[in-house]
């Protein structure tokens, strides 16, 4: 991965009741998710920021189901793939990744 991180955070990746905390970073022409525990199967993800379609907030859910947080986005990419991540500040980083 590039070295010239735009922003960096931790963040929980969410795949229905599956969930994994990790570092989540975005270059210029990346997105990258780093779980911390790698033996969950949720990650590592290198995402091509070109093929992003779609930035926005939604929901965390507890159990995959239960509403619990509303700092999360959803990135879906060109192919229809999505992938959900509860973090600080979901604004801006759908400001960021929405260029």
């Amino acid at each position: 991965m590039e070295s010239n991180r735009l922003k960096e955070s931790t963040a929980t990746i969410q795949n229905g009741v599956a969930r994994a905390d990790g570092k989540l970073c975005v270059t210029e022409s990346h997105i990258h998710f780093e779980p911390y525990n790698k033996e969950f199967g949720l990650g590592p993800y290198e995402l091509e920021r070109k093929t992003v379609s779609k930035v926005e907030k939604c929901w965390g859910k507890g159990g995959g189901i239960l509403p619990i947080t509303s700092e999360a986005i959803k990135i879906t990419l060109i192919d229809g793939t999505e992938y959900q991540f509860i973090l600080a500040n979901p604004e801006e980083w759908i400001s960021l990744l929405g260029k």
